[in-house]
């Protein structure tokens, strides 16, 4: 963690070069870029090699890139690492799928593109492969989802190729055959546009309409919606919905002050939360309805709550009680914009000022924000351009930011034994092809991982099965679906979900792990056919 000094030196420097680049004065900008020099320029023998690779990549960068070569060789341990391969277009929301392929909307253009590890489930080495929609959809900030039949759910979109439509189009997406399948809207809907969305823990998905109070679940089998959320308090415009371990929803309004609400399956309604230390929202000068950041559920059963106006909160489950948390420096905060849970527990966020760059990247350890390393395009990033989500590989976190380049963020620490799955049931021999069923604790994990809010959701609270062949080393996903549970952190319940060995697969003895979130089980052996 930086000590109290440090972390006072790397505030001046950042206040020097954000005042430098908004005022165009050199002299700050110059005392920024040293501040920052002396700080870390000595704590990384790796440094000189990223270093490089961000220069090389930007020749064209203002001083302000400094700020990125300092952050790239903060502390022997986390970095940046590029995906090799350069995105065919312009990369926004991410989802990992249950084969464990990450499938990424290029923007409003109607394409996706699924990411593919390579055979020793490097992400950052893996390979494009195109799936077009042929639906005359092209959504921009939408609800998003992973369904527990392993199919994949996009609806609504503030645009639609790139025109303002709030539309109340919709789609599902099968891996298995390729096929995008139209979802009509919900009955007298006329807009769904930037809405949330949640997968509840019994399998249905839930999602709000932009501008009202309306929410619906969706019946994944016969696609027919119902409706649901009597007694909100206010519209789902510019909030973000939160999973529970303990099945609820909660949501902070961005209407009511510091209000918040919590969703309970069990009833369909929403009653009041408490209320926040302050208000978190800012609407950067329009006159909108206020946005917010992400609010992520963190192993220990706290919620992190990311302010657009430089504050942050923290609502504890257990007892329903918001407190204060720590701040960001003045001016930064996050008008929408993603943040995702780290093996250790930690959260990873970005920040920026208002709708403007430079951005900055943040740990949340449960007391303290720590800066942390830095992308090569944050000097050019405003938090709402940006994504993140959980790979199955070791935690790993893919950062998209509506360009060409997409990074991986490579976290240090390790979780504690008991947020890990643990397999209970397990077949002895597969063949491939072949349906099987798995059980075991935390298998959903302890969180739904990465979160944005409104515009965008891409949560991984659900099984892969990684396979894993003892003579080669070769690494395989088998595809999983059928989920007893979509909640999380289940505790010591027995939750169970069907995997099936892709028929390409290695046959042999082999090792096999269940991953949530990017945190792995201890290995059971398999041997397949």
């Amino acid at each position: 963690m930086t000590s109290a000094a440090s972390s006072t030196r790397i505030e001046t420097a950042l206040t020097n070069l954000h005042l430098g680049n908004e005022m165009g004065n050199q002299p700050d900008i110059k005392i920024g870029i040293e501040l920052l020099r002396e700080e870390f320029s000595a704590k990384s023998p790796q440094s000189h090699v990223r270093a490089r690779h961000c220069r090389r990549t930007h020749p064209g960068a203002t001083l302000l890139v400094a700020m990125v070569l300092a952050c790239c060789i903060l502390a022997n341990a986390q970095h940046w690492t590029p995906v090799t391969i350069p995105f065919p277009g312009n990369a926004t929301t991410a989802l990992v799928l249950t084969d464990g392929d990450v499938i990424v909307n290029d923007d409003i253009t109607g394409w996706w593109w699924l990411l593919l590890p390579d055979e020793q489930d490097d992400y950052a080495n893996g390979i494009w492969v195109p799936s077009p929609v042929s639906l005359n959809y092209a959504p921009l900030y939408f609800a998003s989802a992973i369904l527990p039949d392993d199919r994949m759910i996009v609806e609504g979109g503030e645009y639609n190729f790139g025109q303002k439509a709030d539309t109340t189009k919709g789609a599902i997406f099968d891996e298995k055959t390729g096929v995008w399948t139209a979802v009509h809207h919900p009955k007298g809907w006329t807009k769904i546009g930037d809405a949330p969305s949640v997968v509840l823990p019994n399998g249905t998905f839930m999602m709000g309409a932009v501008g009202s109070k309306k929410q619906a679940l969706l019946n994944p089998t016969t696609l027919k919606w119902t409706s649901t959320g009597a007694g909100k308090a206010d519209s789902n415009s510019e909030e973000g919905w939160t999973l529970l371990p303990n099945g609820k929803v909660l949501t902070i309004d961005t209407q009511n002050g510091k209000q918040s609400e919590l969703y309970d399956p069990g009833t369909g309604t929403w009653s009041a939360a408490g209320n926040l230390p302050f208000f978190l929202g800012n609407n950067c000068g329009k006159n909108i309805v206020p946005e917010l950041g992400p609010a992520v559920l963190r192993p220990d059963g706290t919620v992190f709550v990311v302010g657009a106006n430089n504050k942050t909160a923290i609502y504890n489950v257990s007892t329903g009680e918001w407190s204060a948390g720590p701040s960001f420096p003045e001016g930064y905060g996050s008008a929408d914009g993603p943040a995702s849970i780290l093996p250790n527990g930690n959260v990873l966020v970005q920040v920026s000022p208002c709708f403007k760059p430079p951005s900055l990247f943040f740990e949340f350890d449960g007391t303290n924000l720590n800066l942390a390393p830095m992308p090569p395009r944050a000097p050019f990033d405003k938090s709402y351009h940006a994504r993140m989500v959980v790979l199955p590989h070791d935690g790993h976190v893919l950062f998209t930011d509506g360009s060409n380049d997409v990074e991986v963020y490579v976290p240090k620490g390790s979780p504690k034994s008991a947020w890990l799955p643990t397999i209970t049931f397990h077949p002895g021999t597969v063949t491939r092809g072949k349906a099987y069923f798995v059980k075991g604790r935390r298998l959903n994990g302890m969180t739904q991982g990465a979160a944005y809010g409104d515009d965008a959701q891409m949560a991984t609270n659900f099984p892969l099965v990684r396979i894993t062949n003892n003579a080669t080393g070769h690494v395989f996903y088998a595809r999983t679906r059928n989920f007893s549970t979509m909640g999380v952190a289940t505790g010591n319940a027995i939750v169970s979900a069907v995997f099936i060995p892709p028929k390409a697969m290695e046959t042999g003895a082999s090792k096999m792990v269940v991953v949530a979130n990017g945190l792995a089980s201890k290995s059971v052996a398999l041997t397949v056919h």
